[in-house]
């Protein structure tokens, strides 16, 4: 006989887990299934091992250039590849735990197979095929087997996976996608990197500042293309600064595999191939969802270019079916699928006052050297929308706690609307600005004018001065440029 919940969440990420925790907060008795390994991509595979080794490449940087502080170090500072990776993997597996410990704390139940929706409120559960590419945590004791299940509510929150270009397809040894690039067994002397999007230019980061040599392959006019293009150059020229080549407006056509390396034919801007050999090469063209073999089909369950098409509550065209995060659409970011969680189950609980998601006020981070982070529209947008505009920039390079930590090259961007004084955008690029586009996050969700940002006291010295100024800037009163 089936096991009835209220709430039944398909995938265990930043999205699904953190449905299953606000379902039960709010009585409902749930359960969340899993066919891999708890906390999704993001947690053990994207967001957070990633940052691991950034960090690790940080600290080599810095122990690289000592002098720069007033610092000697003695003899030789080299990287310890197999050290980096199993420090990640460790912080992955602390992340896993974390998950399993939360499911057990807020009483989830853990589903462990492949999910498929059966009909209306069901899903059928069978042993999963996939393996974990190493051990995970030690499973919470209340994790059920496969078998038949209904609910009231299922949210579907399966992610996505690497996409891949025909012809080009990864084969996890010379053409890599995250999960390889992640745990290299050796460090490669050189890498082409396709695609130039958050977790294309991260990698690319990481491996040059470790001295790999790195080039950049992005078919845009512009690196990270969702960005400000002002931005963007700037990121760009401090890429190239460190020794990265970049080619924009190109396009990896054909890739040739020899023992140990691959040679791409790359056709640039004037319609010339040129041949790039590496010794590997990182497939970062995005993303796709995950819907296949759920059921979909059979439910009537609508997509749209290969999403599913959901409302700004989650809800899909079936009743009692909802979906959250990737495997729902752009932006593919963890945050954005942790807070449409949120509202996805207060509505079904009924919650009062229970907003849409607003996606121009979802800020967008990539934890490159150096940072670069934004939120609403970029200049180029707002111009579009017909909107006058004021425009506030303010450098790091005149801001004196930028200039004691050696990090003095950035920019805080800041776009107001000229007739309201409405915050439209900031858009930041520079040491530590993933930490601080939160600020605006939260002047543009309070709807926070120019004159309240004039009148907040900053502290100093702190980068987070750069944001004011460039407040100023907008309105012609900058302090300190």
């Amino acid at each position: 006989m089936a096991q009835n919940y209220d709430v039944i969440v398909i995938g265990s990420g930043p999205g699904g887990y953190i449905a299953a925790i606000r379902a039960a907060q709010l009585g409902l008795k749930t359960a969340i299934v899993e066919r891999e390994h708890l906390a999704g991509i993001c947690s053990n595979w994207g967001c957070i091992p990633t940052k691991a080794l950034l960090r690790s490449a940080e600290i080599f940087h810095y122990a690289k250039h000592p002098g720069d502080y007033g610092v000697k170090i003695e003899g030789s500072v080299t990287p310890d590849l197999k050290a980096i990776v199993a420090r990640s993997r460790g912080i992955a597996q602390r992340m896993n735990g974390g998950v399993g410990f939360l499911m057990k704390k807020n009483k989830v139940d853990i589903i462990w197979g492949e999910a498929k929706l059966s009909k209306p409120g069901e899903i059928v559960v069978s042993k999963t095929s996939k393996k974990p590419v190493e051990p995970q945590a030690p499973l919470p004791k209340n994790v059920l087997p496969e078998g038949t299940y209904t609910a009231k509510h299922i949210v579907i929150a399966t992610g996505a996976r690497p996409r891949a270009l025909p012809g080009i397809e990864p084969d996890g040894k010379l053409i890599w996608t995250y999960f390889e690039a992640m745990k290299p067994e050796e460090m490669p002397k050189s890498l082409l990197v396709m695609g130039s999007g958050a977790i294309g230019i991260e990698f690319a980061s990481f491996y040059r500042t470790l001295g790999v040599d790195v080039t950049v392959v992005e078919v845009m006019s512009t690196v990270m293309p969702v960005e400000d293009a002002e931005i963007s150059a700037l990121a760009k020229k401090q890429f190239e600064k460190q020794g990265m080549r970049i080619h924009l407006e190109a396009k990896v056509t054909k890739v040739e595999k020899a023992a140990n390396s691959i040679t791409a034919h790359v056709e640039m801007k004037d319609g010339k191939v040129e041949k790039i050999t590496a010794d590997r090469m990182i497939s970062a063209v995005g993303v796709q969802a995950n819907i296949e073999n759920i059921g979909l089909e059979a439910l009537g369950v609508k997509t749209d270019r290969g999403f599913i098409a959901i409302d700004g509550y989650g809800r899909t065209n079936v009743p009692g079916i909802y979906a959250i995060g990737d495997v729902a659409g752009p932006p593919m970011l963890a945050h954005k699928a942790e807070h449409e969680a949120v509202i996805c189950i207060e509505k079904i609980a009924g919650l009062p006052n229970v907003h849409p998601m607003d996606k121009l006020k979802i800020p967008g981070c990539t934890y490159c050297h150096p940072q670069v982070a934004s939120v609403g529209l970029t200049e180029a947008k707002a111009k579009e929308q017909g909107r006058e505009i004021r425009v506030g920039r303010f450098p790091f390079v005149a801001n004196g706690k930028a200039i004691a930590l050696g990090e003095d090259q950035g920019l805080v961007k800041t776009i107001f609307d000229k007739k309201t004084g409405e915050l439209l955008g900031a858009h930041l690029v520079g040491a530590e600005v993933t930490e601080l586009i939160q600020g605006f996050v939260v002047a543009m969700n309070l709807e926070t004018t120019e004159e309240e940002l004039m009148h907040t006291i900053f502290p100093h010295p702190t980068i987070s001065e750069t944001l004011k100024e460039s407040v100023l800037d907008a309105y012609g009163r900058a302090l300190n440029a």
